[in-house]
């Protein structure tokens, strides 16, 4: 299965995450900020990153311009986990990088799903 790197402030989503794509048979690497995230995804060379948005410090948009402007992780397809659902927030997301999107709190078949179709297309 894939390497999934997390990156995300909050413990339960972090949690719930993990168990989930765990028990999908996914290998999950973990961040709780975008520093110690960008740092991971260079070294460790996932298949795929979830990131928050909203974290503390560097936020996720910043983190996904910086990893899309790095040779080493500009191919990674990264995932927006985000509770912005506001009008226009999906496309500044996409603006960023994102190749994907999934507003919180989320259903465990949609996450899943979203997950599978992008390792399928990496």
């Amino acid at each position: 299965m894939a390497k999934v790197l997390i990156i995300e402030d909050n413990a339960a989503n972090m949690k719930l995450a993990t168990f989930l794509l765990e028990s999908a048979g996914h290998t999950v690497l973990s961040a709780t900020d975008a520093e110690a995230g960008l740092t991971s995804a260079r070294g460790e060379h996932p298949d795929l990153i979830l990131m928050d948005i909203q974290l503390p410090g560097m936020d996720g948009l910043e983190a996904t311009v910086a990893l899309k402007g790095d040779d080493v992780t500009r191919a990674i397809p990264v995932i927006a986990l985000t509770a912005l659902a506001m009008k226009g927030d999906e496309e500044r997301i996409r603006a960023a990088g994102c190749e994907g999107y999934i507003a919180k709190p989320w259903r465990y078949q949609d996450f899943l799903a979203t997950i599978a179709v992008h390792l399928a297309k990496a």
